[in-house]
């Protein structure tokens, strides 16, 4: 039942933030910032699917703490840069509240603080935490350290997006170990196999020192992924 209020909290969101919110009023509210009308028109529409979506008329309250929230987010966004890393945490904002309001209302809130209190304390947590920094971060710059050579040879640093290959190989990696954590093989093998065909896929890449190098490289990824979730998933069983 509480989950199914969340869920139906976090589709208001999502319907009233992107379905039901045209590129127009996004562009009025980076210009007029909150003097835009449509700032206030985008704020009632996803007042009132909270309200519908609820479900729940007593909860008149919960609605209005979303209204409020949200204007105030949505109206110091509209003053920063339009760039990812504000959009992603404009986002966060917003399902704060949301998760926020949900704990709040339909859960005993020292309940909740004593689970995390004891979660954040188990071995559990922390080593979750240590393995996913270990392929997004070390291991990254590891691979590069050894790979620099080749890297160099093939001309790898010549054309293409900046940094293109460092991200795809840390959410390679981040896969990697997530599957291997939840026992999801056969997703494994796809997306070996997915990486294959994207990579030698290409017509224009037929330099055999590219080839070689990419291939050595996406070996060196998979397999350094691979071992850390099979150690990690070994250690959280035993």
């Amino acid at each position: 039942m509480e989950l199914g209020i969340l869920l139906r909290l976090l589709l208001a969101h999502l319907l009233g933030d992107f379905l039901f919110q045209p590129q127009g009023w996004v562009k009025a509210k980076e210009r007029k910032k909150g003097k835009a009308p449509q700032m206030y028109y985008h704020v009632l529409v996803i007042t009132i699917l909270t309200y519908v979506l609820l479900w729940d008329w007593s909860k008149w309250y919960i609605p209005l703490i979303v209204m409020v929230s949200h204007l105030a987010i949505d109206i110091w966004k509209s003053h920063r840069l339009n760039n990812f890393i504000y959009f992603l945490f404009d986002q966060l904002l917003h399902l704060a509240v949301i998760f926020l309001i949900w704990i709040t209302v339909y859960f005993n809130s020292h309940v909740i603080v004593e689970w995390a209190i004891k979660y954040l304390n188990s071995s559990h947590f922390w080593i979750l935490i240590l393995s996913y920094y270990l392929v997004i971060g070390p291991l990254g710059i590891a691979i590069g350290k050894a790979t620099e050579k080749w890297q160099r040879e093939a001309g790898m640093n010549a054309g293409g997006l900046s940094k293109a290959g460092m991200w795809i190989g840390r959410c390679e990696r981040v896969l990697i170990l997530t599957f291997i954590i939840s026992n999801q093989y056969t997703a494994l093998g796809f997306l070996m196999a997915a990486k294959s065909i994207l990579r030698f896929g290409d017509k224009d890449d037929r330099e055999q020192k590219k080839t070689e190098y990419i291939l050595v490289g996406t070996l060196i990824s998979f397999s350094s992924a691979a071992i850390v979730g099979v150690i990690v998933s070994y250690i959280l069983k035993a």
